[in-house]
């Protein structure tokens, strides 16, 4: 059924059971002339006379009648599924996609799922660690956490919940490498972070990059080496010892982005406000 030929059972409906053009009109709140227009449209849709014309009022044919029976089983069938989906938003139920970074979705937000999940089990979280940025207008995922202000993706809702600090972090047990740095390499140099990593490692001539921040800290656990990390990550560690370091690394905004279609649906709602949530505890740690 197309929504057109459900647009025409609407007038169909009115008049079976007003069986007047003029309460037709005041029930669907149009005017009589659109009510008789749509009423010959719907005749010809369905190739037969449905209604008796009669000095305004409209007595139903036989065909007309068919039609308008099969017409309130539709009724009941869109407010049924209209009540159940009003039912499901009651709750947290089904599928919701979240991306961010590795490093934040490894170490903040997967440690942080058992009081989600037990709170929410029917509630399904698809966790996507993706340095790129994953497009929430092509619904590539419903909720995303960045670490710079959106500037290109419109449009989102996007809120501020967090700035993310960092430092200096190498392995607890000194080794021979201790003094080296891993960097980043030159497709992150766009970043600030990035770029003061670069400054500091100039000094020495010795050095890994990589492309990741994941990928950087598991270099510093092995023992590879020393460099800048999440603050609200490295503090979860075990095996780790933060340095002093001057000047001060820049910090980075923390953005959570959604799509405005999902503004009152009750499971983007619920993994929102656990997102912030996590974000706010670790940081808290940090």
């Amino acid at each position: 059924m197309q929504q057109d030929d459900w647009d025409d059972l609407r007038y169909v409906l009115a008049l079976g059971r007003s069986q007047s053009i003029a309460k037709a009109a005041e029930k669907l709140k149009v005017n009589q002339t659109t009510v008789t227009r749509r009423l010959t449209q719907c005749e010809r849709r369905f190739g037969a006379r449905l209604f008796h014309r009669t000095r305004g009022a409209v007595i139903l044919t036989d065909v007309g009648a068919n039609l308008l029976a099969y017409a309130e089983r539709m009724e009941r069938e869109v407010l049924n599924a209209r009540s159940k989906l009003a039912g499901l938003d009651e709750k947290a139920v089904g599928t919701v996609r979240f991306t961010s970074v590795p490093i934040l979705i490894n170490h903040v937000f997967a440690p942080a799922l058992p009081c989600l999940l037990e709170a929410h089990p029917e509630l399904q979280l698809e966790l996507v660690a993706e340095p790129r940025e994953l497009s929430l207008t092509k619904r590539e995922t419903d909720l995303a956490v960045r670490l710079s202000r959106p500037s290109r993706e419109a449009p989102v809702l996007a809120q501020k919940i967090g700035e993310l600090t960092y430092g200096v972090y190498g392995p607890a047990d000194p080794s021979p490498d201790a003094a080296r740095w891993i960097v980043y390499d030159d497709t992150m140099a766009h970043l600030p972070h990035a770029r003061w990593l670069a400054m500091q490692a100039s000094e020495t001539s010795s050095s890994i990059a990589v492309n990741d921040a994941e990928t950087l800290l598991a270099c510093v656990r092995n023992g590879l080496g020393k460099s800048l990390l999440p603050v609200a990550a490295a503090e979860q560690l075990d095996g780790l010892v933060r340095h002093p370091c001057t000047p001060a690394p820049p910090s980075r905004e923390i953005w959570l982005l959604s799509h405005p279609d999902h503004k009152n649906v009750m499971r983007v709602t619920v993994v929102s406000a656990w997102v912030k949530s996590a974000i706010a505890a670790a940081l808290a740690g940090a």
